[in-house]
Parts: C-alpha cells; structure tokens; sequence
C-alpha cells in the first residue's frame, strides 16, 4: 500500500468514532424512537398544558391524501382532543386562525371537568374556511382559542395529510386529487425473451 492510501484510511479509521458519536449515548436522538406526535401544541418551554386546566393532548388540522392538495378558498376540518383538569366545567366558544380563514364551530363545545372531548368525532365541530391559499400538508396554522372560564390560548397546529394513521378519517371538503402515475406500456413476450 502506498503511503496516500495509509493516510486516507487512517484519516477514515480515526473519523470514524466522531461520526459515530454525533449518534451516541443514553440521550441521543437515535436511541429514541421517532413518532410525529401533533400533541406538541401545548408544550412551551417544557411545560404542558395552561395554567387555567385546559389541557389539548392530540390537535391537527385534517389536510389532502398524500400529493393532493386543499383548494384555495376551501375548507378543512379542525381536530382537538380537549381535557378540562379544572374543578368546574368549561365551554369552547370560539377558534379564529388570523388571515388563514374564518373558524365555524357548529355550537360552543362543551367541557366537563376531568374529561375528555373530541371535537371531530362523529363529526367534525370545527372548520376553517375560505382557506388564502392551498394546503399541501406540512404546514403549520396559528389557532386562537376563546373558553368561557379559562380564557384564550394560543397554539400551533399542524396540517397532517390524510395518510398513516389519519387515512381512515372522511377526505377534508374541496380537496384536489393527487395526480395519477402514468403507466408505462409492460414489455411484450418477444421482448421479453431477448
């Protein structure tokens, strides 16, 4: 071996463990399984929830099957798991989203202390309409939310596509198909042989 192939693989050999430890310990990333958890809204400066009890584990903006897209001008439905820790019953009044649309609630929902809600089941309670550009999936929207006795929150939601474990919920209204893959013509017996 000459001396430049030494030196190569001793600069491999060396880096090696350098590499390697930008994955290592208890702590890292790698060690770690990864899930894409919507239920990070609420979690600032490592603490969870609000103040007032109002606790939001799962919330995500229902977005287009994979490679479709949510017109401009449309609509799309708006889950949110909420858990009311205070003592005394509370009630969703109002969701706005600033310039991404206007929020329909179909009533105020309803929060009994120590329970859970879901505001999309058996139908979605919540949609944002009159979307100022399409939605793809991946993007995240700023919802400001108005309780009765806990006040307003903030958060920050994502746009999920309707995939993995979302495919089974109804397509969100006004969503574009995704393009079809155009088929290429299978290589006929003769051409096959060769």
């Amino acid at each position: 071996m000459t001396s430049r192939r030494w030196i190569v693989v001793a600069a491999a050999f060396l880096a090696a463990p350098a590499i390697a430890g930008c994955g290592a310990g208890f702590d890292a990333t790698t060690n770690r399984p990864y899930k894409p958890n919507e239920a990070q809204v609420l979690i600032e400066q490592g603490k969870y929830g609000d103040d007032s009890g109002i606790n939001i584990p799962q919330a995500f903006i229902l977005g287009p099957d994979s490679g479709a897209q949510i017109a401009w001008r449309g609509s799309v439905p708006i889950y949110l798991n909420i858990l009311n820790n205070a003592a005394a019953p509370d009630t969703l009044q109002a969701v706005s989203a600033g310039t991404m649309g206007t929020v329909k609630l179909t009533a105020p929902i309803q929060l009994p202390s120590n329970q859970l809600v879901n505001t999309g089941k058996p139908t979605p309670q919540i949609i944002l309409e009159g979307l100022p550009k399409s939605l793809r999936g991946g993007e995240t929207i700023r919802l400001d939310l108005q309780f009765a006795n806990a006040g307003s929150m903030s958060m920050d939601v994502p746009v999920v596509t309707r995939s993995r474990e979302f495919k089974d919920y109804p397509p969100a209204p006004n969503a574009t198909p995704a393009p079809t893959p155009a088929s290429t013509p299978s290589a006929s017996p003769a051409e096959e042989a060769h």
